[in-house]
Formats: structure tokens, C-alpha cells, sequence
């Protein structure tokens, strides 16, 4: 991995100045700098064919001073110990900057999940657990769902803690299935966090967004909702999208329900009816209203960052622009919300989850909504004035928000 795209790297680096900017004392600025707790696991998984493989995973718990780390569990097969801390990193300001009472904690598996059978992964899933039971519970450490898992995976993950520690605990992970104690929401609360985002940002922007282009670069999950969500809810059309192996183009307008059944029957987009080929190095720079960034980190760099021509970038994607990018995007005018708040809709459902757990109570779909916009919302008018009254962009503002209220945590428990 080049030095200058090392995700950990960019990560210190914002940390930095959001740290000079406060007036941060230097060892404050050194706790915040590091993970306070790394595990590095060898997994040992049968195979179907009865082989053995060896898997190597990570789990980075980056800071607790404002409660228990939270994070999902990424499975790429180039998953890395600095791409796990650094997104440990963000989920910390990320739980800061929406007031939820979690710190930020990250998992990683090096695998290619679309080379496992559906019982291997199972084994993998509770390999992982096994490993890492005794830094996990509601209290210390409640992982997620993220790149290439899913409720049944963490369905499995829930289901060997319990075995190991012989009692009920469904809050131990979250983005279950809802028959296991899963939050109503949690499918698109990423995306929808984004969209709610989004819309604060428009209006406090004067930017009509009604009958505007939007476009989407990882069409799973946050992209998918994002695109559904984006013409319901702010009167989007979707123009292009993309995936791993490439994506579709249409100014005209592409059918979002269409394109999705689409993958579904065929696993890609490329080939789909009445649009043409286009790559995600084209996509992001189709002139759009709202380009959502949806895939993984460093998409969007110093190189082709003139070429950018949306007016407002939603980052739903961790990490997609690399420092010297957001300085090129600035200067253009373009309105970049910033990853950790933008897709911090996710982590708020899945808070949401570890209420509802605890409590044995569950809410409706409507009342999840209206929670996840009235945090959403908060979060986005906390930054924004901050981003005023300092007369900085949000993603710096985010930053000062987040990092000033996990400063604060540490220094009234007596660490700094």
C-alpha cells in the first residue's frame, strides 16, 4: 500500500488537525492518535473438502472513554491491520459525532468471501467469535455486520457467544436477522442516514435538489438503499451506478427497482438493458446533483478530484477521499459531507438494537425512522454550526465536534 494512501496514515493525519485547531495538549493528542487495544487471531477453519485453511483476522478496540467499542467486521481479501485501525479510528468520531453513548472498534477478516461455501463461512463466522469471545460483550466490545457480512453471519457470531458463555446476550452483536433480536431499519439505516444528511445539507445550501442526477459507485447495500431513497425522499433520478466489475450509464434516467432486480438475476450491472457501459473511474465524474460514493476507501484523489463534478459528494463509503482531494473539492464548491457522519446512520440503528435488546422492548419501523432522523439531524446542525462559527469545511468540523467530545471523556476519567 503506497504511503500516501495508507488509510491509517489519512486517518492521523485529520486527527491531526482537528487536534492543532482545538488546542489539544500533546498527550491527549497522542491517545487519540493510537488504538488502546489491538488483537491479532490465526483461524483454523475446516473446509468442505476436509482440508484445513488458515485464516488471519483482527479486531481493534480504538477508544471506550464514551462507552463500549462499536464497529462492524469487514471480510476482503485485502484486509489489512492499518484499514481496521484506521476504520476503528473513524467509528470513534462517528459515535462521537451523533451523541451515542459508544466508542469505536473495528473487525477484519482476510478472506474472499465469494470462495466460501455457506457452511464455511458459518465455521469461519464462529472460528472468529471463538477467538475473540473474552474481549467481546455489551459492556466491552458489540460488533456488526460491513464489507461482505450479513445478519446470518452475525446471526452465527451471536449464536457462538451465547453457546460459550451459556446464557442469552443479543445485544452482543448487532444487524441480526429481527427474528433474533434485530432492529427494524437496520437494512438501509446507512443509506438513509445519508439521505437525511443530505437533505439538511441541501437546504442549508439552497440547492434544489428535486429532478436532479444523481450517481451511485458500489451499488450493494448503502448504494442500493441510497438510490431508492434518494428518489423518495429528495426527488433524485439515479443516471449511473457501478459495482466491482464495472457499471451503466443512462442520462436519461435508469429504473432503480429495475436495475437492482437486474443484479439480482445476474450478479452485475453491466449488460442491462437500455444503458451504457461505463467504469467507476467514469462514474465519479458524471456531472451530477449528488454523487454517493459507496464502495471502499481512496476512490477519490488528488488525480482525478478536478474531474469531480457533483454539488453535493455524500460520502457513504469509509474513507472515499484522500486529504489532498478534499482541498481540490473545496476550492471547486463542492459540498463534501464527510464519511463519518454521513454513513453514521448505520452505527445509530444498530445502537438503536443494543437499546432495544437490553430493554426486551422493540419499536416499529416508524419510530425507528423518526429516531434516526432526529439524530441525524442534530448531528448535522451541530457540525454545521460549527463549520460556520470556525469558518471551516464539515469534514474539519465533524472532526473538531467529535474529537472534542471524546477529549472531553478521557480527560473527566483522569486518562490525560
Amino acid at each position: 500500500m503506497e504511503e500516501s494512501f495508507n488509510p491509517f496514515k489519512i486517518a492521523q493525519q485529520q486527527l491531526g488537525e482537528a487536534a492543532s485547531a482545538l488546542g489539544l495538549d500533546a498527550a491527549t493528542h497522542e491517545l487519540l492518535r493510537w488504538p488502546m487495544h489491538e488483537i491479532k487471531v490465526t483461524l483454523p477453519v475446516r473446509m468442505d473438502d476436509g482440508s484445513t485453511r488458515i485464516f488471519h483476522a483482527f479486531r481493534v478496540q480504538y477508544n471506550t472513554a464514551r462507552g463500549p467499542a462499536k464497529g462492524g467486521i469487514r471480510w476482503h481479501p485485502q484486509e489489512t491491520i492499518d484499514t481496521v485501525r484506521a476504520l476503528a479510528a473513524w467509528m470513534t468520531w462517528k459515535t462521537a459525532v451523533v451523541d451515542i453513548p459508544l466508542g469505536g472498534g473495528k473487525g477484519g477478516v482476510v478472506c474472499n468471501p465469494k470462495e466460501l461455501s455457506e457452511t464455511e463461512k458459518e465455521r469461519l463466522a464462529r472460528a472468529y467469535i471463538r477467538a475473540l469471545a473474552r474481549s467481546m460483550g455489551g459492556a466491552r466490545d458489540v460488533p456488526a455486520p460491513d464489507v461482505y457480512t450479513t445478519p446470518q453471519i452475525m446471526a452465527w457470531m451471536m449464536d457462538e457467544y451465547e453457546t460459550i458463555v451459556g446464557e442469552s446476550h443479543p445485544g452482543v452483536i448487532t444487524g441480526k436477522p429481527v427474528a433474533l433480536g434485530g432492529s427494524q431499519g437496520r437494512g438501509d439505516a446507512t443509506a438513509r442516514g445519508g439521505i437525511y444528511v443530505t437533505r439538511e445539507a441541501a437546504t442549508a445550501h439552497n440547492v434544489d435538489l428535486t429532478g436532479g442526477a444523481m450517481a451511485v459507485m458500489g451499488f450493494g447495500n448503502a448504494g442500493q438503499h441510497a438510490a431508492l431513497l434518494g428518489e423518495e425522499i429528495l426527488g433524485l433520478r439515479l443516471i449511473a451506478a457501478s459495482d466491482s466489475k464495472g457499471g451503466v450509464l443512462n442520462p436519461g434516467g435508469i429504473d432503480t427497482k429495475t436495475l437492482i432486480e437486474f443484479k439480482r438475476k445476474t450478479g452485475m450491472l453491466r449488460g442491462f438493458p437500455g444503458a451504457e457501459p461505463i467504469s467507476n473511474e467514469d462514474l465519479l465524474e458524471q456531472e451530477v446533483a449528488v454523487l454517493f460514493p459507496a464502495a471502499l476507501e481512496n476512490v477519490i484523489t488528488r488525480e482525478n478530484a478536478p474531474r469531480i463534478r457533483c454539488r453535493i459528494c455524500c460520502e457513504l463509503a469509509n474513507g472515499p477521499t484522500t486529504p489532498e482531494a478534499d482541498v481540490i473539492l473545496a476550492e471547486k464548491g463542492i459540498i463534501v459531507l464527510p464519511d463519518f457522519l454521513a454513513n453514521a446512520g448505520g452505527v445509530t440503528v444498530s445502537y438503536f438494537e443494543q437499546v432495544q435488546n437490553a430493554y426486551n422492548l422493540y419499536w416499529e419501523l416508524q419510530e425507528v425512522h423518526w429516531r434516526l432522523d432526529k439524530k441525524m439531524t442534530r448531528a448535522f446542525a451541530s457540525v454545521l454550526e460549527m463549520s460556520r462559527r470556525s469558518r471551516i469545511g464539515l469534514r474539519q468540523a465533524a472532526y473538531l465536534v467529535a474529537v472534542a467530545r471524546v477529549a472531553e471523556a478521557c480527560k473527566l476519567r483522569g486518562w490525560v
